[in-house]
């Protein structure tokens, strides 16, 4: 019998192939491919420490790793008060707050419980330590070498002598005391009479407190469990009965006097038993580096600088079931795994070999043209040809983002996030973009040093929390949780975006492609060129259509480049799409071109255009032609070998 000739509904390389494919019926469209990169945040208080991913192949928290540069040496000092005992000390679950989660500790071992906790690994801390984060961050030069304890020691004033000295808040004394002084003097005072010069022994001095930070509980043991402050019960309110129960706080107007009457924690290592901050608070300490976070509280409502993605700013609370869970005792959930440092901290730390970094400048990408480069996960070392991260240096003028306090930023950086190691608690995993200033402006306003490039810079509008009523309050514009879908991601139709470029400064970023390696440690392929010239070479670009419609790129100009890809369907019901619209090729290079078909009910063609970014007057557009399927009167069986340059096949009608 004549054979009859059936056109494939599956485009080698274009579209998924199967027997299904060729069945005599009306067409259908192929299934819809899954996005090369697809975009998928997760919300802080949606995560378990079932999202906590260890890096491959490396244990930073490993005790037996020696720092290659620096190994800090901390002594860690617990005190309690008069009117507060220790809370880990406490049957479990008993205190207002309704902590400590565990069995209670006897007073004398505390000191060495929390110095176990905060750097001995264990079930307890999930075998996360301060050691681990500053090995991982630092790639092994810098670590906690070991936690000596201190203490007890009974402070002479109660803590709401000292937690009501800060923030206008010591109108909420009660009657009878006097709110004055810091406890670093009272607390330093006790361990130096009995301990001696701890100075001139150690790096940092860690004073822990009974009770909390402010900071922790404010918001949680205020508005969010009472609906207002009239509503505040006896018990959280303050013992002096002729005061009000509630007090003024840092952000708001008013909270609980129990919660009030907390310390917040401070830079000079100074935090309670609900701080998993100490990582950030060391930070401060020991490379003399400030905070990057804003207000999200009170009008105008500054836009966070680096959110989630850094541990300078309210990255420092990132852990399981996020920033509203920071409240326990031991601190095991919230803020018990701080966000990485970004890039910009990175390099001025010296952590990064000079050729794990491509630093570029505006002005010398005008002049030798684009750049493009395959940058690894932050948490993982570059391997041969991968990079850390890129920087581009704006020199000369600078023009601030719109949307910023008109800080005028030095350079660009460009780095990976995956969510492994201390990145576990961050939202999602993509390519980071961000300005940076040199020096760190303090004083006159919110000026961060590092400005994360936001995806997506619309509001978020998710809930924050809901009150006792059931009425929802909404994050403001303000709130760090706004940039948890900031990152860029490669490809189409990945939920987020691809590239971006500041006109003002002159400049255009690319996110060209994501890759997966044998450990599953994430890179990308990234890329930059100047608006104000593309360099001296010769450009090209050339597209061939091989058997089986296979679209083929190839780079005929002198140096890299990134190609723009555009298709276009022809036909009755036919219908085309690109999975990935940029490409990246080396001078001379060839690569496959994926290409998305629908198939219709006529003849057709599909047509595919690339054009160089750095020269737009070379561009290739090459054509597949396209055929229909013919029914079979029979149950058919489909030879591959028989596809010829139009992509047809055969239908075999058995005898």
């Amino acid at each position: 019998m004549k054979p009859l000739f059936l056109i494939s509904s599956c485009l080698l390389l274009l579209t998924a192939c199967g027997p299904k494919a060729f069945r005599p019926s009306a067409p259908v469209a192929a299934a819809p491919r899954q996005p090369v990169d697809p975009q998928r945040v997760q919300d802080q208080q949606d995560m378990t420490w079932a999202d906590y991913h260890a890096i491959p192949g490396k244990n930073w928290a490993d005790p037996s790793l020696v720092p290659a540069k620096k190994q800090f040496k901390v002594a860690l000092v617990a005190v309690d008060f008069p009117d507060q005992a220790f809370v880990i000390t406490l049957p479990k679950r008993s205190d207002l707050f309704g902590n400590p989660q565990i069995d209670s500790v006897p007073r004398d071992k505390v000191p060495q419980f929390y110095a176990d906790f905060f750097n001995a690994p264990s079930a307890l801390n999930h075998r996360q330590t301060i050691n681990g984060y500053w090995m991982e961050q630092s790639r092994g030069q810098i670590g906690i070498a070991k936690v000596d304890s201190f203490g007890p020691y009974r402070m002479p004033k109660n803590l709401f002598q000292y937690g009501l000295n800060e923030y206008n808040q010591q109108s909420a004394v009660p009657t009878g005391f006097k709110a004055d002084g810091r406890l670093e003097t009272d607390c330093d005072a006790l361990w130096r009479a009995a301990a001696g010069d701890l100075r001139s022994k150690y790096d940092i001095i860690l004073r822990i407190y009974a009770g909390y930070d402010e900071t922790s509980v404010w918001q949680e043991f205020g508005e969010m469990k009472f609906q207002d402050k009239d509503s505040i019960p006896a018990e959280w309110g303050n013992p002096d009965k002729t005061k009000p129960r509630w007090v003024v706080t840092r952000y708001v107007p008013w909270t609980s006097w129990k919660a009030g009457a907390q310390q917040w924690g401070l830079s000079s290592v100074r935090q309670g038993e609900s701080s998993g901050t100490i990582t950030h608070e060391i930070a401060h300490f020991a490379f003399r580096i400030g905070d990057n976070n804003n207000n999200p509280y009170q009008p105008p409502y500054p836009r966070a600088g680096s959110g989630p993605w850094d541990i300078m700013d309210r990255g420092s609370f990132n852990g399981p079931g996020g920033p509203h869970s920071r409240w326990v005792v031991p601190p095991t959930e919230g803020a018990a795994m701080p966000a990485g440092l970004m890039l910009r901290s990175r390099i001025r730390f010296g952590w990064l070999r000079d050729a794990a970094v491509l630093k570029l400048t505006r002005t010398g990408l005008a002049q030798s043209g684009l750049a493009v480069g395959k940058v690894v996960a932050r948490a993982v070392e570059p391997g041969p040809g991968e990079l850390a991260g890129i920087t581009v240096a704006i020199e000369g003028d600078k023009t601030p983002p719109a949307e910023s306090d008109n800080t005028a930023y030095d350079f660009y950086s460009i780095e990976v996030i995956q969510r492994i190691g201390y990145d576990s608690f961050t939202p999602d995993d993509g390519v980071l973009l961000a300005k940076n200033r040199n020096e760190e402006q303090r004083g006159g306003g919110f000026h961060p040093f590092t400005y994360v490039i936001d995806a997506h810079p619309e509001d978020i509008k998710m809930v924050d929390f809901k009150r006792p009523n059931g009425e929802a309050v909404m994050r403001t514009v303000a709130d760090y949780r706004q940039l948890n879908d900031a990152l860029f991601h490669a490809g189409a139709n990945s939920g987020s975006q691809s590239e971006w470029e500041d006109a003002a400064n002159r400049l255009h970023f690319y996110v060209i492609d994501a890759h997966k390696d044998a450990k599953g440690s994430l890179s990308y392929t990234v890329g930059v060129r100047s608006l104000d010239g593309a360099g001296p070479q010769q450009r090209g670009a050339a597209l061939a259509t091989g058997s089986a419609c296979r679209f083929t790129l190839r780079n005929t100009g002198a140096a890299t480049d990134i190609y723009r890809l555009s298709v276009a369907a022809e036909g009755q019901g036919w219908a085309a799409s690109l999975p990935n619209e940029l490409a990246a090729l080396n001078a001379g290079e060839s690569a496959p071109v994926i290409v998305n078909v629908r198939r219709g009910s006529g003849a057709g063609k599909v047509q595919l255009t690339a054009t160089s970014e750095s020269d737009s007057t070379k561009t290739a557009t090459t054509a597949c032609a396209m055929f229909p399927p013919i029914p079979c009167a029979r149950p058919m069986r489909f030879s591959p070998a028989s596809r010829s340059s139009t992509s047809q096949g055969i239908c075999v009608i058995p005898a």
